[in-house]
């Protein structure tokens, strides 16, 4: 085990050793371009269309004052538009306070600019308990403020605001735990539900909701296909900010989201779903700015849906744990995601590209490429692969991650140019860096238990660490 406080230790395993000798390894041999990746990717994605009908929220009551529920207003709007066949509800310029909103197919949720979806900080206002998942094991809680379930063609648009207002005395307090010491409202319930998940207790029964103190997400949907979420700004969740569950045929275009001082306030985390596009978007997150996930433990076996074909471009991240991050709950197994052309900075971005599990978590995380990433600072290790998440390094299910390449990463400064850490049982494999500079850390990497890492035209502090 390697400590993370103090001064760090500098291990290799001897897979690795051999790897640096000969200068190739499994990963190195893969032949397709990040180009032929993206298009493969690409291939699957397609923007949902809608009819051209547009209904606007005014025209059924909703008052933009910031003080009116217009809860009513906007679900009667969307299930006219809905009978109609679908189109654009609208949300015109003002300030329109609500309680949760769900979507149905072919119903675009259209924030104009100027416009703002204030959601309220009543819990009961996201009753009754809808189908849903918190941290990647499935309950009924809350409803996301934002939410649908097995429908086709939806999308959230425009250039309006998406407001959760959570804050230290709403939401975001129910992770303190009286005193400072006592476990938190919200550990208790999570606690519940793990135990429920590991024993099988059946969804149905897995019921949370009023009385109880899961935090719900802010955007959610589940089991649906041809999504669009494209230009606004989204702020303040509960917790995660946008999170597709079980999705096919996913773009997340032009957003912003802004939610860093919250617990849990990771940006966009696409879960078990398959080819989606995130692109152009800025994060500034109190966790993770993305993050792919696959459920959680039994779980995440039971349920057994992989995350896979994704391509994350030309996005920016700042403050969070890590800027493009798979994990810890990838149960179900996460591959073939490419993150290329995206700029990270910020002494509070923890870490710009990372893998986290453990052996409780089982799956796989395989065929991962990263290229052409631009790192400032960052506040920990430019790329971090830990396969000891929450200092569990041994446990019954241990997680494959193999086949990561970096290809013509830069970074500026900060503590650490790299942090691999496996398992004893289990070590971290077939890992490339290619064409990457580490300009100024305060130390070069840390490594445990790795096998067929491949260092090719890689330097660190000016030196060169490649093979010869």
């Amino acid at each position: 085990m390697v400590s993370r406080g103090g001064r760090r230790t500098f291990l290799i395993g001897a897979g690795a050793m051999a790897a640096l000798a000969l200068g190739a390894g499994p990963a190195a041999a893969r032949a397709d371009s990040a180009d032929a990746m993206a298009a493969r990717i690409l291939a699957g994605i397609r923007t949902p269309r809608f009819p051209r009908r547009r209904v606007v929220i005014t025209d059924y009551g909703a008052v933009g004052d910031g003080t009116t529920d217009c809860t009513g207003a906007i679900r009667d709007a969307i299930a006219d538009c809905a009978r109609a066949g679908g189109g654009h509800v609208v949300v015109p310029p003002g300030d329109f306070l609500t309680g949760a909103v769900h979507l149905r197919d072919r119903i675009d949720l259209h924030l104009a600019a100027g416009a703002t979806l204030r959601f309220s900080r009543d819990p009961a206002a996201y009753l009754p308990v809808v189908y849903t998942r918190y941290e990647g094991i499935e309950c009924y809680n809350y409803s996301p403020f934002i939410y649908a379930r097995g429908c086709r063609n939806i999308a959230v648009t425009g250039r309006g605001t998406i407001d959760g207002q959570a804050d230290a005395t709403h939401w975001w307090d129910w992770t303190k735990g009286p005193g400072g010491t006592a476990p938190s409202p919200e550990r208790v319930e999570k606690d519940r539900l793990n135990a429920w998940g590991d024993q099988g207790v059946p969804v149905e029964e897995r019921v949370f909701g009023g009385g109880h103190h899961l935090r719900p997400n802010l955007v959610q949907f589940y089991d649906c296909r041809d999504v669009l979420i494209e230009g606004v700004t989204v702020k303040d969740s509960p917790m995660w900010n946008i999170h597709p569950v079980l999705c096919r045929n996913v773009t997340v275009r032009g957003v912003t989201v802004e939610s860093p001082n919250g617990p849990n306030n990771d940006g966009c985390n696409p879960e078990c779903c398959s080819f989606v596009l995130i692109q152009d978007c800025v994060f500034n997150t109190g966790d993770d700015c993305i993050a792919f996930k696959a459920g959680r433990n039994a779980d995440g076996r039971r349920v057994g849906v992989p995350c896979r074909y994704a391509l994350v471009e030309d996005c920016e991240m700042r403050d969070g744990h890590g800027g493009v991050t798979i994990g810890s709950e990838m149960t179900g197994g996460v591959s073939d995601i490419l993150a290329r052309n995206c700029r990270m900075d910020s002494p509070d971005l923890d870490r710009a590209l990372r893998i986290k599990s453990n052996p409780l978590r089982g799956g796989y995380v395989r065929d991962i490429v990263f290229r052409d990433i631009t790192v400032g600072t960052v506040g920990d290790s430019v790329i971090e692969i830990a396969l000891d998440y929450e200092g569990i390094g041994a446990g019954p299910h241990y997680p494959d991650v193999r086949g990561i390449e970096v290809h013509g990463l830069t970074a500026g400064t900060g503590p650490l140019a790299w942090y691999f850490i496996g398992n004893d049982a289990n070590p971290v494999r077939d890992v490339l860096l290619d064409d990457c500079a580490f300009a100024a850390m305060e130390e070069p990497y840390v490594m445990e238990n790795v096998e067929g890492l491949v260092l090719r035209g890689v330097t660190v502090n000016g030196e060169d660490v490649s093979a010869p």
